[in-house]
């Protein structure tokens, strides 16, 4: 086992992972910018040092700092938590030519998953359904025209390296599809380097289904059932719930060794999320897979009594997966919202700033994972995530009025967030119906895609 670790991350998943690191005993360091000196994550690890200015690429996305600061604590180990560098298969290939383990799957299935047409061709290759189309980039007018006659409009324009909604794009015309493509192709090149761009059937009104996935070094996979990620805006997740309101047991079963087949294709170690789209009429489509413990991992807790960053860094350091897929259970219902640092009311600008008043809901099922407390500073430079609020019930009725309490309780001020947005929802008969799908959101604001 590890016995000291780097946690080349900020905010709430940084203090989530320290925290797991000191139940296990292993010692702790954490970066940080310039803007997070006084954060908490600095406070609660055992070392800590400043890699750069406050902007991303100074500090949190920059590689040689952040090796710099492994070799100089002299840690065995650096978990990247989610975003930033999680998914970097380069950063992974330099921990590992440093003999410092890297806290997530090999760069080889970084990089082979984070090319979503590669990603794509190996799922058909390995007999997972995939949505129609996808299976090469296009690089023309004529490519792209060529792609979406061969399935048939809606389609859906995706960077091929991209994640988080940005290089998208949906279009029901020739016209539209053109100035979709170029659009995308310099998002796409913007914001992952690479300006590749792919055509697939727009599967219409579906929920978005993922399965959380453990595979250790020794060939053994499981998965630990899944989360209904359905509540987006802008292909970005704001609710997720475990179990799926939409699944029956058998249709679990299904797609869950699906999901399996999927990770073993990909030569797949650790934690990672296989991702599908499900339709109305039951059928599922792989769309991606996620190389890296999720923000939602804590639903998947709460339901299965796991601790997921524990699992992670013990099948990182080599130890064979204990679990067996019989022994895997679900009990109860967990729902997560994310509260933001945005203004729902004003297009969801985000909103940076002091908080003044902080107070976090408690109780009975309730869970709050944060970085934050009353002072704190909210930074302009990050994803505006301020943390993530957890509940469970016996049912999902119970989850939900566990849920609507905690949104009561729950106090952040002066600044804006994404709490009044979540009372509306827990609020609507069509949520508590679970008749849902990714467009929800949009149409219960009244926005356009």
């Amino acid at each position: 086992m590890f016995s000291k670790i780097l946690i080349a991350n900020r905010g709430e998943i940084a203090v989530r992972v320290i925290r797991a690191c000191k139940e296990m005993g292993i010692r702790t360091v954490a970066i940080y910018s310039e803007a997070d000196r006084a954060s908490q994550h600095v406070k609660l690890a055992d070392e800590a040092i400043c890699v750069g200015g406050p902007k991303s690429e100074q500090s949190y996305l920059n590689i040689p700092a952040i090796i710099s600061a492994a070799e100089i604590t002299d840690v065995d180990a650096i978990h990247p938590g989610y975003g930033f560098l999680s998914q970097n298969a380069h950063f992974a290939e330099i921990c590992e030519s440093c003999n410092i383990s890297f806290i997530g799957p090999s760069s080889r299935s970084i990089r082979l998953m984070g090319d979503k047409i590669a990603a794509k061709d190996l799922m058909r290759k390995s007999g997972v359904p995939i949505v129609p189309g996808g299976t090469a980039a296009v690089k023309n007018k004529d490519d792209a025209l060529n792609a979406a006659r061969k399935v048939g409009y809606p389609v859906i324009v995706k960077a091929a390296a991209g994640g988080g909604g940005r290089g998208m794009r949906v279009c029901h015309n020739d016209v539209r599809l053109i100035s979709a493509v170029m659009t995308c192709q310099t998002e796409a090149q913007a914001s992952f380097g690479n300006s590749d761009v792919f055509i697939e059937k727009f599967v219409q009104e579906p929920r978005h289904i993922e399965f959380q996935i453990l595979a250790d070094r020794h060939g053994h996979t499981i998965h630990l059932g899944e989360r209904d990620c359905t509540i987006q805006r802008r292909h970005q997740k704001l609710i997720e719930e475990a179990p799926s309101p939409a699944l029956d047991p058998k249709l679990r079963k299904r797609m869950g060794e699906v999901a399996v087949k999927a990770a073993r294709a990909a030569e797949y170690s650790t934690v990672g999320t296989v991702e599908f789209l499900l339709d109305k009429s039951g059928a599922y489509y792989f769309i991606e897979m996620n190389t890296r413990l999720q923000v939602e991992h804590p639903v998947t807790e709460m339901v299965t009594g796991l601790d997921l960053v524990k699992e992670q860094i013990r099948m990182a350091a080599g130890e064979a997966l204990k679990l067996k897929q019989d022994d895997v259970k679900m009990d109860g219902w967990a729902i997560e919202c994310r509260i933001n640092a945005e203004d729902p009311a004003n297009n969801f600008i985000p909103s940076p700033g002091k908080i003044e008043v902080y107070h976090q809901p408690g109780g009975r099922g309730v869970r709050v994972d944060t970085h934050v407390s009353t002072g704190y500073q909210v930074p302009p430079y990050y994803d505006s995530m301020l943390g993530k609020l957890i509940t469970t019930g016996k049912t999902r009725q119970e989850a939900i009025r566990v849920m609507q309490r905690a949104l009561e309780e729950y106090t952040i001020e002066p600044i804006k967030t994404t709490i009044p947005l979540y009372k509306q929802i827990f609020s609507d008969p069509t949520f508590w119906r679970g008749q849902i799908s990714t467009n929800y959101i949009e149409k219960l604001l009244g926005e356009r895609e």
